[in-house]
């Protein structure tokens, strides 16, 4: 396969992109707004990059051929960046998006399989304590917003036979290496990577009974290969969401796995805050789902959350 990765800069496209080189011998295409790196340890060889703006005609005429196979899409601006601007949000949550779904049908088979990156933002209180795929999405941000708008596309282009498309609802990723970013949830990767790397960080909320639903990278990598897989009728052709596998953990759960792994000296450099706009769209979100749809399409999920810090420990020793 020729799969084309948007937003492939990004840690969710490395870390994808790294997989592919190393379990599979497709071959990938890697675009964002600057130049994506070629992850290391694969063959280069089988990695071919551009940089460009997919809101650009003449950028996603030359990006999209009949030759892709299969496109992740994920390019995005994140949740409070999302809600910080929204003209930028529309444009390249939206925008972007639906140009590029323009370019595959006028230029890919309906054969063409895409796998568009969603979010649990999608759903706004109130919400039943367990929510699950019956439960009408009704977004509490911008952000969650954009990404049921694409949902809905992603719909209506299978329906009509544009393309093979399902939307992954993510849980909240963590741990992700790398600097803080622009999201409600950033800190819940923070609070972990910064500490373990000698570094103070700030949890926004002062409520340490806070859980939220998350998924480890290796996890996410699985179910992002294992979608390659999921057969075109698996779902009917009008209802393409899927809410991926994830485990709640509490703000307290999370410092007592820190606290195993990196002891007290890890745990002492946290500090809690309250800033009323990221809790406003945290407590927005969902905080228990069934995953009955995913896991019975052969997704995985996690077991408990200290391996997904014991994961990150164990990069930044090789590292």
């Amino acid at each position: 396969m020729h799969i084309l990765i948007t937003g492939a800069g990004g840690f969710v496209g490395q870390i994808l992109a790294e997989a592919l080189l190393k379990k599979t011998d497709h071959t990938l295409l890697l675009t964002d707004v600057v130049d994506p790196p070629i992850p290391k340890g694969g063959d280069s060889a089988r990695v071919s990059t551009t940089k460009g703006d997919l809101c650009d005609p003449s950028f996603l005429s030359s990006l999209v051929t009949s030759s892709i196979s299969a496109a992740f899409v994920f390019h995005g601006i994140m949740s409070s960046g999302a809600e910080a601007n929204y003209e930028l949000g529309m444009r390249v949550n939206v925008d972007a998006t639906r140009a590029l779904f323009e370019a595959f049908r006028a230029t890919c088979p309906a054969s063409l399989r895409v796998i568009y990156a969603s979010s649990q933002a999608v759903y706004g209180q109130p919400l039943p304590e367990t929510v699950t795929e019956a439960v009408v999405p009704t977004p509490g941000s911008s952000y969650g917003c954009e990404k049921m708008v694409c949902e809905l596309l992603v719909n209506d282009y299978t329906r009509r036979g544009f393309f093979t498309g399902f939307s992954l609802r993510f849980p909240t990723i963590t741990v992700r290496p790398g600097k803080p970013t622009a999201a409600a949830s950033s800190f819940l990767s923070g609070m972990i990577r910064e500490p373990l790397q000698g570094v103070g960080c700030s949890i926004p909320l002062k409520d340490r009974s806070f859980p939220s639903w998350l998924c480890s990278p290796r996890t996410l990598t699985a179910n992002l290969l294992a979608s390659l897989a999921l057969k075109a009728d698996a779902l009917p052709p009008h209802k393409r969401s899927i809410n991926l596998p994830g485990i709640r953990v509490t703000i307290q759960e999370m410092m007592d796995a820190l606290e195993k792994v990196g002891g007290k000296e890890a745990l002492s450099l946290l500090k809690e805050e309250t800033v009323p706009t990221y809790e406003v769209i945290l407590r927005s979100w969902p905080q228990r789902f069934d995953n009955s749809l995913a896991l019975g399409l052969g997704f995985v999920r996690d077991q408990e959350f200290e391996g997904a810090v014991r994961d990150f420990k164990d990069s930044l020793d090789k590292a």
